[in-house]
């Protein structure tokens, strides 16, 4: 397949004169849908935007190559426009663009056409072969320069060989692997030819790794640039230079980055694990705070889902087997303690592995045991207190653990830093030894002292719906189911959790049915915001982006279950409009529920124990009603941003 394959004629304007970049892109989306490759114009136009809003495609030198992978593309094509005037298009180095490709990917697994368009991507960074469109007086001559730089690209590849083997390594990625991760190999590769130097890129596109690099290679080579937004695994380049950037510096800074390694300037990693990596240059403390987080978010979340659906179906069994179980629910029958137990213990994993990972982000493998035996620490209350005092251990919940991941991976790499003035002869003996021990060490003793504190933080606020009394069970119903929405997990959730728990233990005790009511408020609340992101994810699809409506999907039985950590993702990227729409539409629940006097002698469990709650067809109403409140604020709060 060749690029003109893809590029037909009426996919090409010339002389285009959009007055800024909202109107380049409609522009664009009008030329390929001439071309007969789009299904669904406007959620292709969704996708394309959902891209641009993760960052601008401008590449810099008048290019600018919009991109979308969607079900809305029966077929892969691409539109390509000039724009002699230019227009502002959000470019990183602030210039005007004046040609702008578009590319069409469909959802699939076939990927034939992702090599096209990697071979297109190298092509736009020749300076030539850019300026020769720039001028092109027809569409057939603008595809007849395509072709011919195209059959010359394919030959150069046939005949290209590392003579020698290359000095210089480089591993290239993006988020979607369709364009600047080819685009930052090309520019890379191409200065190190002009610097007189041999470099191989591996691009780690959505077809897979290519070109890729060698154990011998590895061994032979100076150092690695990992020009990527994306997680790339280091274990191979141990004792090896490497520099981490983003795709963008690959594609506009290549000569700093090929001058760093050959300058010695970049950090070694450790010769048996890969050490803390240095953050882009370009990377602000959002971003960064923000990634660390959600790898530890990402890794934790199969544990919820999978701990959380096993202990609802231990209510659920005992609801039907045992239906006046009382305090023993969910632990009555044999079947039930098996569920009970297998899911708690995939639950007691949740901040470990939440801790551990966003340790592991900061300072890659050294810093996943430090941040893991801190986040075991948070969960388990540990403090100077409970060790020389009487005070009992008091957990610091999602807020704790995530605290001690950050802490981990910091502290992590801080020792790796004062580690590295040691003997040489120590350099086995760092991640085995040094790094676990001092780490572990040092993660204690902070845990020890701060522990406390997270845990006060829980109690004040359980001991403030204390206060509020009972009379008045709507206004109590909505503070409770508004509070598990908050930070879904952490300390206001889980003082609203607490809360209830103490309330239908008095239940249980005097047959008073307030402390039920209460219980069944707080598990409404928080199973309105997983379900009120999968309805708008579900029938408001062009606000989303693809993975945010497959993740959608997954958060129907996440809702359902009573695991409101399923949202914690999208309120994670949208705090601003995700947390306001869910905690109104828990509210919202919650004094419904109170209004319905529904009932829960179950903790847990959420829509799997409806047999034993109380009005559960008021219930399924009160939980319905909530989250399609959450819906209809969210949605509008998005389409809002959008316009």
């Amino acid at each position: 397949m060749r690029i003109t394959d893809l590029l037909k004629p009426e996919g090409i304007k010339l002389g285009g004169s959009p007055k800024n970049k909202a109107e380049a892109i409609d522009q664009m989306v009008e030329l390929m849908v001439k071309e007969g490759n789009i299904n669904d114009k406007a959620k292709y136009k969704a996708a394309v935007l959902a891209r641009e809003a993760e960052t601008s495609t401008a590449i810099g030198e008048g290019i600018a190559i919009p991109h979308a992978k969607t079900d809305a593309v029966d077929r892969p094509g691409l539109a390509a426009m000039t724009v002699p005037g230019g227009v502002d298009y959000d470019a990183p180095d602030d210039e005007p663009s004046n040609i702008i490709f578009l590319i069409a990917a469909p959802n699939t697994k076939e990927n034939v056409h992702l090599e096209v368009l990697s071979r297109l991507s190298t092509l736009l960074m020749d300076d030539d072969f850019t300026d020769a469109l720039r001028n092109a007086k027809s569409v057939e001559e603008f595809r007849s320069i395509v072709d011919k730089a195209e059959a010359e690209k394919l030959e150069a590849e046939e005949n290209k060989s590392y003579g020698g083997g290359p000095q210089l390594l480089a591993i290239t990625a993006c988020p979607t692997g369709i364009a600047h991760t080819y685009m930052a190999a090309e520019a890379l590769e191409k200065k190190a030819k002009e610097m007189g130097y041999i470099l191989k890129a591996e691009t780690q596109g959505s077809a897979g790794a290519k070109n890729v690099l060698t154990a011998e290679e590895i061994k032979n080579a100076k150092g690695i640039i990992i020009a990527a937004d994306k997680k790339i695994d280091l274990a191979r380049f141990g004792g090896k230079q490497v520099l981490q950037t983003s795709v963008s510096a690959g594609i506009n800074k290549p000569e700093e980055l090929i001058n760093t390694i050959l300058n010695n300037q970049a950090p070694v990693l450790d010769g048996s694990a890969p050490a803390a990596a240095a953050a882009p240059a370009d990377e602000g403390f959002v971003r960064s705070f923000y990634k660390n987080l959600m790898n530890g978010v990402s890794h934790m979340l199969p544990f919820v889902v999978g701990g959380g659906i096993l202990i609802a179906l231990s209510f659920l069994v005992d609801g039907i087997m045992v239906p006046d179980a009382g305090g023993s629910l969910g632990s009555a029958t044999g079947l039930a303690r098996f569920f009970n137990q297998t899911g708690s213990a995939a639950f007691g994993f949740m901040l470990p592995i939440l801790a551990g990972f966003i340790a592991m982000s900061i300072a890659d493998r050294p810093g996943l045991a430090v941040g893991m035996a801190g986040g075991f620490l948070a969960n388990a209350g540990a403090s100077w207190f409970s060790v020389f005092g009487s005070a009992a251990a008091v957990g610091g919940g999602f807020l704790g653990a995530m605290f001690a991941g950050f802490a981990g991976g910091y502290l992590t790499k801080w020792l790796e830093k004062q580690c590295e003035k040691l003997p040489d002869s120590l350099e086995g003996i760092k991640p085995v030894l040094l790094y676990p021990l001092l780490g572990m060490l040092g993660i204690g003793l902070i845990m020890f002292t701060v522990n406390p504190i997270f845990s006060g933080i829980n109690s004040a606020m359980a001991n403030m719906l204390a206060s509020m009394g009972t009379s008045n069970l709507v206004l109590l119903g909505a503070i409770t189911g508004g509070m598990m929405s908050i930070d879904m997990g952490g300390p206001f959730n889980k003082a609203s959790y607490a809360f209830g728990l103490a309330m239908l233990s008095q239940s249980m005790e005097s047959g008073d049915p307030t402390g039920q009511i209460i219980m069944a408020a707080i598990m409404a609340g928080g199973m309105v915001p997983p379900i009120a992101i999968a309805l708008s994810t579900t029938f408001f699809k062009d606000l989303w982006t693809e993975d945010q409506q497959k993740a959608g999907l997954v958060n129907y039985i996440m809702g359902i279950s009573f695991i409101s950590e399923g949202a914690i993702p999208f309120a994670a990227a949208e705090p601003q409009r995700v947390l306001p729409s869910c905690i109104i539409g828990s509210a919202v629940s919650g004094a419904l529920t109170a209004v319905f006097k529904c009932t829960s002698p179950a903790p847990h469990g959420g829509l799997w124990v409806f047999p034993i709650i109380g009005k559960w067809p008021l219930y399924i109403v009160a939980v319905l009603i909530g989250s399609i409140v959450g819906c209809a604020i969210l949605t509008f709060m998005k389409k809002s941003a959008k316009k």
